[in-house]
């Protein structure tokens, strides 16, 4: 067993993941966690009865950092597959999306629009190197494909409602690779395959903190990371917890932790690294999550195009993962310093009952059994051309200080998997 001891900050996905590996490592760690559970962005809570995730998660086949832990705790047969379907509310009515068919029978789009937002699908399903894409500008580049009317249609509302004022500055390789990630999760030209873990992300959250704990490992929970203590380039602990903020020694730091974070915990890092770090821009979420007792649509994901709704989409969450009620997902996206996310949950779950009702009238009132409202201000890194090149290294020239997010997987996006194959590199490192 190694005599130093590590700090790990936060317990999302990320922080636990690079505690698992330090476990398996045999290394003494302690993880500490603001919030009063781990899980981060995947941690459940108790929906009137029902535990489920705060935020909709779905796994992929191409998530293989994901399915190595479910193999090493020995939980490959929680996971369940299911055929999805995916559709697309536009002009008062929701149609067929995802496949070859959907777009041709797609109503509200000419024919060499449909040819073009085809092609530029498959082509991008089919790309693997992203570096050419790295440094184009994503509306641009989806235009130039896809035209003028596809954008309209089929783009633009995707864009506008999840970064507002930040949506004509994102990278094309972030948006290849989330076309890319859906388009491999089909298992054939006409049906699509995602998963879910039986008993939902707290299955693996749990299995991975017994993990950590068997093997020495501790968890400080509700304890806030206030500063990381620097002296002569070396971490010499951190200080930590509520107004009972404590001096923690220890010799190494992997921190998780959102970067718009970091310069307030790490002031004595070199100037330009506080810099990249106050640069990182980040878009918000306000999460309504619904419990129905009629299903809303056939589709997992339902794409919208609609002049009175503020919302890219909404996750029928049942038509993944079967319960005894329907659990629908809308997510508002948006800058955490606009206007709108002051607004109170009262206001956007309003509007998430008056949306479902409209894309299926046949709703009413009491259908609603119980809606509630999470809130995430750093939700999405906003990745703009070149991202990667503007973030300090992991490895900051800090002795035993490693940070990242869910920045640092950029194309990817922000996942259970690519947060813990990410974290495993970093424990690595020390």
């Amino acid at each position: 067993m190694s005599a130093e001891r590590i700090a790990v900050l936060g317990a999302g996905p990320m922080g636990l993941g690079a505690a698992y590996q330090l476990a398996q490592d045999g290394r003494r760690l302690v993880v500490f966690e603001a919030d009063d559970r781990v899980g981060g962005m995947a941690a459940g809570f108790d929906f009137g009865g029902l535990l489920i995730e705060r935020y909709y998660h779905f796994h992929a086949t191409s998530d293989h950092a994901f399915f190595q832990v479910l193999r090493e705790l020995g939980l490959e047969d929680k996971m369940r597959w299911r055929e999805t379907k995916m559709g697309y509310y536009y002009q008062g009515c929701v149609q067929p999306w995802g496949n070859p068919v959907a777009l041709l029978k797609f109503k509200g789009l000419g024919w060499p629009a449909k040819f073009r937002y085809g092609l530029h699908a498959f082509l991008s399903t089919k790309r693997e190197d992203w570096k050419p894409l790295d440094r184009l500008e994503a509306t641009r580049w989806v235009r130039r494909w896809v035209g003028q009317q596809a954008w309209e249609v089929l783009w633009r509302k995707l864009f506008d409602y999840k970064f507002y004022d930040y949506a004509y500055g994102l990278s094309a390789a972030w948006i290849w690779s989330r076309i890319r990630r859906i388009g491999r999760s089909r298992y054939s030209l006409m049906r699509e395959k995602l998963g879910y873990l039986e008993g939902g992300s707290d299955t693996l959250l749990d299995a991975m903190r017994g993990y950590i704990e068997a093997r020495g490992g501790q968890f400080r929970l509700g304890a806030p990371v206030r500063k990381v203590v620097i002296e002569d380039g070396k971490v010499k602990g951190i200080e930590a917890g509520g107004t009972d903020a404590a001096f923690f020694p220890c010799d190494q730091v992997i921190s998780t932790v959102p970067l718009p974070y970091v310069p307030q915990i790490m002031p004595g890092l070199p100037a330009d690294a506080l810099e990249a770090f106050r640069g990182v821009k980040n878009v918000a979420v306000v999460c309504v999550i619904a419990k129905l007792k009629k299903r809303v649509t056939e589709n997992f994901w339902l794409n919208i195009n609609d002049p009175e709704m503020d919302v890219p989409g909404i996750v029928e969450y049942t038509n993944l993962r079967p319960l005894d009620c329907h659990v629908v997902y809308v997510p508002f996206y948006m800058p955490g310093e606009h206007p709108k996310y002051q607004e109170p949950d009262s206001a956007f779950i309003d509007k998430v009952r008056r949306y479902l009702m409209k894309i299926n009238p046949a709703l009413a009132p009491d259908d609603f059994m119980d809606m509630r409202a999470s809130r995430y201000r750093f939700a999405q890194p906003v990745c703009g051309p070149g991202y990667l090149d503007r973030l300090p290294p992991i490895r900051l020239p800090v002795q035993g200080l490693l940070v990242a997010d869910t920045s640092y997987y950029y194309p990817e996006d922000r996942g259970i998997s690519e947060s813990i194959g990410l974290a495993r590199k970093m424990a690595r490192m020390l």
